[in-house]
């Protein structure tokens, strides 16, 4: 190998990031939280998946715009009798991503649970991205868009549909959850040095820091509504994606 080579690769393990995000993935059991992770971090999917035992730990680092972001995320179990484990790792998170299946009611009657632990735990800035799973399997459908979308609107959470069987729309929740994260970073509604807020400074952000007091996100800048919270359009995340199913 090339001395010019190994520079390279090394270069590529001493990763970068601007900031460091804590996300949770949450829902019920058998939603596929664990196949549309898996299909997130190594675009592909999960065969023979198992529920998770406890939580399960992964990452990936995502760029948006001119920003590198590492998402730390936690998997967590969806059944009852782990619930006491895996709520202790809702704490300082930044991100939610609450998973029903759009086949199964039961898995969706439950998310309000889901969504006052996370809230009562996590960051005071947490930001939640509702995911309605298996939207490739329509036939079976349980749960109509039309109403979870309202169910969104009235919990002020964002939502989309994703198939972690085909990769449709996969890696948006996570892209949407951090670009929120971003802009209340750049309003100065979330302060990365503050303890418990689900987010830190990389070694590439701490640079700009020393060099410039206010972070540019440039076009990461978009409409707030009164209350403060922010509504992004999906094609705005994945170009040529239509945004008709996201709210």
């Amino acid at each position: 190998m090339a001395i010019n080579d190994y520079d390279a690769d090394a270069t590529e393990l001493l990763e970068t990031y601007d900031f460091l995000m804590k996300y949770i993935i949450i829902g019920e059991a058998g939603t596929g939280k664990s196949c549309l992770l898996h299909h997130f971090t190594h675009n592909s999917f999960k065969e023979h998946s198992q529920h998770t035992i406890g939580v399960e730990f992964s990452s990936r680092t995502v760029k948006l715009g001119e920003k590198r972001i590492k998402l730390q995320l936690w998997d967590t179990a969806g059944q009852e009798r782990f619930r006491s484990v895996t709520r202790s790792y809702y704490r300082g998170a930044a991100g939610a991503i609450l998973v029903y299946d759009i086949t199964s009611r039961a898995s969706f009657a439950n998310l309000s649970r889901w969504l006052a632990d996370a809230r009562a735990l996590g960051s005071p800035n947490l930001v939640v991205v509702l995911v309605g799973n298996k939207s490739d399997r329509e036939d079976e459908r349980e749960v109509e868009w039309a109403e979870a979308s309202r169910w969104a609107a009235d919990h002020d959470v964002h939502f989309l549909e994703t198939s972690s069987l085909t990769g449709d729309n996969v890696e948006a929740p996570f892209l949407l959850c951090a670009r929120s994260i971003l802009l209340s970073i750049e309003s100065g509604a979330l302060d990365p040095e503050k303890a418990g807020s689900g987010v830190s400074y990389g070694d590439r952000a701490l640079r700009r820091v020393n060099s410039s007091s206010r972070l540019s996100f440039g076009s990461l800048s978009v409409g707030r509504r009164n209350r403060g919270s922010t509504r992004l359009k999906l094609k705005d995340l994945v170009p040529g994606t239509s945004n008709s199913r996201c709210c």
